[in-house]
């Protein structure tokens, strides 16, 4: 069994596993943390000057000149050019090879369409209905970002790797930057989301008749799921992106990864030292402090997932703060689809919100929010929006990497305000690097990262309870983050220690496949004479034809050789059917030691001497010049040109062994 690791991304995974004929893929995440090396696309160039009139680079000896690709801001150097993201790994194994893919999250497969579009893909694509709805979302939303704003001009001599070397950082230690992809398009997306079949949770999928695979309920996103792979006597769990917090979603199934031979494990939280509801604490009172005086808010987010949990969060805070008449917004291409769709799935969310349906009631309370006008939702700055605008006010809108997205227009609307605040909540990319090309800066910034993924304390006690033989994790889990090497308690301590894996990476799994099953036809089980060899134990000879199909094996009957019809004409050779010979009798038991001497005495056999081995006895019969080797699993006889009685001792050990 074998692991190939396709992404570096501790929590946006892509990784292959190769289990009993058949190659799977796990997830296939895009890190989109590459776009921070790129300017931002600015919607409105009458409200943003500043990025068009950037100086561009010149190194400081004039010797290398990229004043057209490259542009410089507050001492940091940017790509100027229509962002691209890095993909995972394609040249590690044949990407055509793969039978399926599954997601286990809708973070978890925005790299889709450049796998299954551009590499000769023809499986099946496995995932729960959220995660297909709202990926298609998050897809949607960003191929339109990126359309929106279409730059003409691409920027490809910086990734020379000598003129790389000596651009300043962080571009300097970008890797893979040749493998670089811009955005995908619509009709690559629809494509590549045709090919996904729906599950259910604990619904088991037979691939090829060779494993089953499950998903399960992994209770972080809405339709967020871990996967069991098993066949009749192995077991591989992958925990991708996992929650044990009380939020939206169903609660994670921990019980079914039990007895788990191998558990890959990826997607813990990014910000383990980071309490979400602390977190969410901190949001609502540094919001409330802004719209109190006199300040806008302005929160990069994603248009799915924790979005849900800070509009419910706010719902409960709105009338205890006096916010009653501040405007919301969300602003998105696709805001409404995503705040109707977390209100359609009731069979994905936790209990307490899926009783709220029966009764009914919409399950979040931004319906509410949005029935009452203190929550509006649209698709971008142009046409409505910029007509019912009012200030001061909330707005939550992406893209979060603050690259592209209706958020760039805020910042530069916003930041030379020092009432302003922009309160960054997701924990995918580091907020000092988002906010470079944008200093210098005068609205304040507020680190609230809500991420509700298992932390270390967590995820060991979890693997305490579901005892896995072995675990594999990226390498970033078996160490201390760099920036705290002394906390030991933010890394995975495991006995034995999990097996580390990084990009490019392949891993032989410490499996073993000790066993397949066999099926065998009633006709042939009818004709078995079962033999007992010990109490409990019975044992019966088969003479068989093993079929392989599908990978089913099956014991059937020996075929009967057809008769030969008579032939008028003679023949010189008569081909004859080849002849099915009788199998050997399979011998059980053990030859006694003292009893086997006494019936060699009984034979007249009386000068033997017994030595012990490590495997059993050797009998040097020394009138005879006979060695007699008697072991747990196996009588040896060594007589030199003296058959009669190398048979006479042969019959005398057969006589303490049965035959079956």
């Amino acid at each position: 069994m074998k692991l190939y690791c396709l992404s570096g991304h501790p929590t946006l995974p892509c990784n292959v596993l190769k289990f009993k004929s058949t190659t799977i893929m796990l997830d296939c995440g895009l890190d989109t943390t590459s776009v921070l090396n790129f300017l931002p696309l600015p919607l409105v160039h009458r409200i943003s000057p500043r990025l068009s009139k950037l100086p561009g680079w010149v190194s400081k000896d004039g010797s290398l000149n990229l004043e057209k690709e490259l542009k410089e801001c507050a001492g940091r150097v940017f790509v100027d050019s229509q962002p691209e993201f890095c993909l995972p790994e394609r040249e590690l194994l044949d990407l055509s090879t793969i039978d399926v893919i599954l997601i286990s999250n809708y973070h978890c497969m925005m790299a889709l369409p450049y796998i299954t579009e551009h590499t000769g893909f023809t499986g099946t694509v496995y995932a729960t209905e959220p995660t297909l709805q709202i990926g298609r979302l998050l897809m949607e939303e960003l191929v339109n970002f990126m359309e929106r704003v279409p730059k003409a001009q691409s920027a490809t001599c910086w990734k020379n790797k000598e003129i790389q070397r000596m651009l300043p950082g962080p571009l300097k230690d970008a890797v893979d930057v040749w493998t670089w992809k811009r955005c995908y398009s619509m009709q690559e997306v629809n494509s590549a989301l045709s090919k996904v079949q729906l599950v259910g949770y604990s619904q088991k999928v037979e691939l090829f008749g060779a494993v089953q695979v499950s998903p399960l309920s992994s209770g972080y996103s809405l339709g967020s799921s871990n996967w069991v792979i098993q066949s009749h006597h192995e077991k591989v769990s992958y925990v991708s992106g996992s929650s044990l917090l009380t939020t939206h979603p169903q609660p994670m199934d921990q019980s079914s990864l039990k007895n788990s031979d191998v558990l890959i494990l990826t997607g813990l939280t990014q910000m383990p030292t980071a309490n979400p509801d602390g977190m969410l604490g901190e949001f609502c009172s540094n919001l409330a402090m802004t719209i109190r005086a006199g300040g806008n808010v302005l929160v990069p987010c994603y248009s799915s997932g924790v979005i849900y949990d800070l509009l419910e969060c706010l719902y409960q805070f709105i009338d205890s703060a006096n916010l009653g008449t501040t405007p919301f917004y969300f602003i998105s291409p696709v805001a409404n689809s995503s705040l109707e769709f977390s209100q359609i799935f009731a069979e994905w969310l936790c209990h307490n919100k899926q009783t709220k349906v029966y009764l009914p009631e919409p399950p979040f309370p931004h319906a509410e929010l949005i029935q009452t006008n203190k929550l509006k939702h649209y698709p971008s700055i142009h046409g409505d929006f910029s007509s019912e605008f009012r200030q001061p006010c909330v707005v939550f809108t992406g893209h979060p990497s603050l690259r592209f997205g209706d958020v760039v227009h805020f910042m530069e609307l916003w930041g030379k305000s020092s009432l302003n605040t922009v309160i960054f909540t997701e924990p995918d990319f580091s907020y000092l690097d988002a906010l470079a090309p944008y200093q210098p800066l005068a609205m304040k910034c507020v680190y609230c990262p809500i991420d509700t993924r298992l932390n270390f304390h967590q995820v060991s006690k979890l693997l305490k309870e579901v005892q896995p033989l072995h675990v594999v994790c990226p390498e970033q889990y078996t160490q201390p983050p760099l920036t705290q090497s002394h906390r030991s308690d933010l890394m995975l301590e495991l006995q034995p220690p999990p097996m580390p894996y990084r990009r490019c990476s392949v891993l032989n799994l410490p499996f073993r496949r000790r066993y397949e099953r066999v099926y065998i036809l009633p006709e042939l089980a009818n004709s078995l004479v079962p033999s007992e060899v010990k109490p409990g134990v019975s044992v019966a000879t088969v003479s068989a034809v093993l079929q392989s199909k599908d990978n089913k094996h099956t014991l059937q009957s020996v075929p009967k050789a057809p008769p030969v019809a008579p032939s008028k004409k003679r023949k010189r050779v008569m081909e004859e059917p080849p002849v099915t010979m009788a199998p050997k009798p399979l011998l059980s038991g053990a030859v006694p030691l003292e009893a086997f001497l006494a019936t060699l005495q009984k034979h007249g056999i009386t000068e033997v001497k017994v030595e012990e081995t490590a495997d059993g006895h050797i009998l040097h019969l020394q009138a005879e010049d006979t060695l007699i080797q008697l072991e747990e699993d196996g009588t040896h006889i060594v007589c030199d040109n003296n058959e009669p009685l190398r048979a006479t001792l042969r019959d005398l050990v057969l006589r303490f062994l049965q035959k079956l």
